[in-house]
């Protein structure tokens, strides 16, 4: 169920409906996950904490983490090919 922190291979993890998907500038967790007093709310957040504490590691033996790391990608408007055509 673990993967590598940042490297990515197109890997995601569920943990129920959580999942916690892998890149190499930024890690994502989206979905829900409700923890209840049971067997399974005991395994799930086991789980997640696993993961969590795989990428602080991660984190933590990065020799160089700038303060804040830039945004991957940059929205960016993509012109219209049928802007020029007359489609009357």
């Amino acid at each position: 169920m673990s993967f590598i922190p940042f490297l990515d291979a197109g890997e995601s993890v569920r943990i129920d409906d959580l999942t916690i998907e892998n890149g190499t500038e930024r890690i994502a967790l989206y979905g829900r996950l409700e923890i209840r007093r049971d067997r399974i709310g005991l395994q799930d957040i086991q789980a997640l904490k696993a993961q969590i504490d795989a990428i602080a590691r991660e984190l933590e033996g990065s020799a160089h983490l700038p303060d804040r790391a830039r945004v991957a990608r940059e929205d960016s408007v993509i012109p219209n090919p049928f802007a020029d055509r007359n489609c009357a």
